[in-house]
């Protein structure tokens, strides 16, 4: 008898832990609710976003560091409506103007001017005047900066895996290699 008693009172205790405990979970839950419901409700942006703004993207352009000649990633912020005819030239040109930070040094040869960029599938085509190959050639790292800041900052683009480069319209000796990445990662 006596264990009887003390079964039932286990069990109506079991009982009002459960359904206590369901309660309390479900008061939770939508107390949280309210709170995250309330903090959307609240929110209002500082500033709007210009027209300007929405007009705008980030590209990076990788120049070598004055110091340490090892390639550094440039952001400047370019007008979409100048980049969507012919997005490859106005990056190239932007390159060939040169870093606006002090602390990087121009990449592309004074001078050097981009004569036509045609993508067939996924390589860029590249043909510069000749005052491309005016680069340091007491440089050892030059070349291999030259080309590798033209493919880091032009395989940015999604349509774009590899880069060959003409001068004056036809293959010279010294960038006859079609240029990807991969050439640079060991």
């Amino acid at each position: 008898m006596k264990n009887k008693k003390i079964i039932i009172i286990f069990s109506v205790l079991f009982i009002i832990l459960i359904v206590g405990g369901y309660f309390l979970i479900n008061y939770l839950k939508q107390d949280n609710g309210e709170e995250e419901q309330s903090i959307v409700e609240e929110y209002t942006p500082q500033e709007e976003i210009s027209e300007d703004q929405l007009r705008q993207t980030i590209v990076s352009l990788y120049f070598p560091n004055k110091e340490t000649k090892e390639l550094e990633p440039e952001a400047r912020l370019v007008d979409i409506k100048e980049i969507l005819e012919n997005p490859y030239e106005k990056i190239v040109n932007l390159l060939i103007e040169g870093p606006k930070d002090e602390n990087k040094e121009r990449i592309i040869p004074e001078y050097t001017k981009l004569l036509s960029s045609i993508l067939d599938d996924d390589c860029l085509t590249l043909d510069f005047s000749s005052d491309f190959l005016n680069y340091d050639k007491t440089d050892e790292k030059a070349k291999e900066n030259l080309i590798k800041s033209i493919v880091d900052t032009l395989t940015q683009l999604n349509e774009v895996n590899s880069i060959k480069i003409l001068i004056d319209g036809a293959e010279n000796e010294e960038f006859n290699e079609v240029y990807t990445i991969q050439n640079f990662t060991s």
